[in-house]
């Protein structure tokens, strides 16, 4: 079904999670690996501001559409880190602004240039891009739906994996709104479809990555996926789907380049 943007706004609700029993914790406290993981998920959901203020400064932020859905998305998203910091919480592990910003600060012109090459390559493609971007984000939303799921399944825990499968719930929403505008820019312009498939076997990577230093990245996704292929190609078909995305398989590369698969 389309993407209903009105509906979208309507609904979008911080996920909740103090109706679950987090003294299941203490009885049933996870182990250090497992609290590795979602604090690196914890820091990507608390720095989706870095992914929106990239957006700004492409042809996306004079979409209408997107305009209005990144507003709701990074809301959502500030939500699944503040639940997740809880989780974390109650194994002593604090999460706060005041350290993310020292984190931002420590990418220093790493961000900045990040930004500023977002601008350049978005004027010189021009409008396609917005399919890239488009397409990028059905990728990223695509894999934390997946990586959500694993941890939950990993566990079978009574707080942790219903919080896990609420968070992955809304993130489907996420990949439905990408999902949607990527195929209708996609359908409309052969030249986007060369671009984004170029662009996504040659360039991208795991969500995370550039933020966090790649041996915690691998360390992540390992955790999650490795021996895990089948799921890699899950996610390959669901972009299959895609125009002019036929047979790709990106998210297999992708890890492979890690080493994880």
């Amino acid at each position: 079904m389309p993407f209903d943007l009105d509906t979208f706004a309507e609904t979008s609700e911080a996920v909740t999670w103090h109706d679950l029993d987090f003294d299941a914790f203490d009885e049933r406290p996870l182990d250090m690996q497992t609290l590795r993981t979602l604090r690196y998920m914890c820091d990507v959901e608390y720095h989706t501001s870095c992914f929106l203020r990239e957006m700004l400064v492409t042809p996306s932020h004079r979409e209408e559409d997107a305009a209005g859905f990144m507003t709701m998305w990074n809301r959502e998203e500030f939500w699944h880190g503040e639940a997740l910091s809880a989780v974390l919480a109650r194994h002593g592990i604090v999460v706060d602004y005041d350290e993310l910003k020292a984190k931002r600060v420590k990418l220093g012109w790493r961000l900045a240039l990040s930004t500023v090459k977002q601008s350049a390559l978005a004027n010189l493609i021009g409008s396609d891009f917005v399919a890239v971007h488009m397409t990028w984000g059905a990728a990223n939303e695509l894999s934390a739906v997946a990586a959500y799921r694993r941890l939950a399944q990993m566990h079978d825990h009574p707080a942790l994996s219903p919080l896990l499968q609420r968070i992955a719930q809304q993130e489907t929403r996420h990949v439905a709104f990408y999902t949607t505008q990527a195929r209708d820019r996609l359908e409309a312009s052969t030249r986007a479809q060369r671009l984004v498939r170029t662009i996504l076997e040659k360039v991208w990577k795991p969500v995370g990555s550039g933020i966090m230093d790649e041996p915690e990245v691998q360390h992540v996704m390992g955790h999650l996926f490795g021996g895990h292929g089948d799921e890699l190609d899950k996610l390959d078909k669901r972009l299959q789907r895609l125009p002019g995305l036929e047979g790709i398989t990106m998210f297999r590369t992708a890890f492979q380049r890690l080493g994880i698969v």
